[in-house]
């Protein structure tokens, strides 16, 4: 992935107002422990990028949430597939652990995500999603910045969604 879609990407999410961090793979727990500061559910992430350095066990972060603990969290820790470079946009695959209730019902929303899943564009984003959901019929968000809606009049943050957005970008040599 060339660099250039790296940058693009962090300054696409800056526009946006989603802070975004590079985080080596080796020190991700620590890292996500300085994040969690309040009640955090999550969805395994060790599995998903198959590296058990990056599993929440070792974290303050409840994994397979129970309904209450949901409705009590403050912080949501998932997992991108890929970003959108041009847009600063994630794309989040649902899975049967919960990861939309976890993306969705809380304030802060922490994504993870490898470098290796950033994509230039939208098109491309499109064409590898079509191409994967062929194969396994499966279901995704599109998620670009904080949830935001002017329907009432003036812009509110966090009526459909989390208030504050961020994105640890999973490198193998943190800068």
């Amino acid at each position: 992935m060339p660099s250039a879609t790296l940058s693009q990407f962090e300054d696409s999410l800056s526009e946006k107002g989603v802070s975004v961090t590079r985080v080596c793979t080796s020190s991700f727990q620590q890292h996500l422990n300085k994040l969690v500061d309040a009640p955090a559910v999550g969805v395994a992430l060790g599995d998903t990028f198959d590296n058990v350095s990056l599993s929440l066990s070792e974290t303050d972060v409840t994994i397979d949430p129970t309904p209450a603990e949901l409705r009590s969290a403050e912080i949501g820790i998932t997992w991108a597939s890929i970003g959108i470079a041009d847009y600063g946009s994630l794309v989040l695959t649902l899975t049967d652990a919960g990861s939309e209730l976890v993306s969705l019902f809380v304030e802060r929303h922490i994504v993870v995500i490898r470098e290796a899943d950033l994509l230039d564009s939208m098109k491309s984003a499109i064409d590898v999603v079509a191409t994967e959901f062929n194969h396994t019929p499966q279901s995704a968000i599109i998620a670009t910045g904080p949830s935001a809606t002017a329907d009432m009049g003036a812009l509110v943050k966090g009526a459909h969604g989390p208030r504050d957005v961020q994105v640890l970008i999973l490198t193998e040599d943190a800068k």
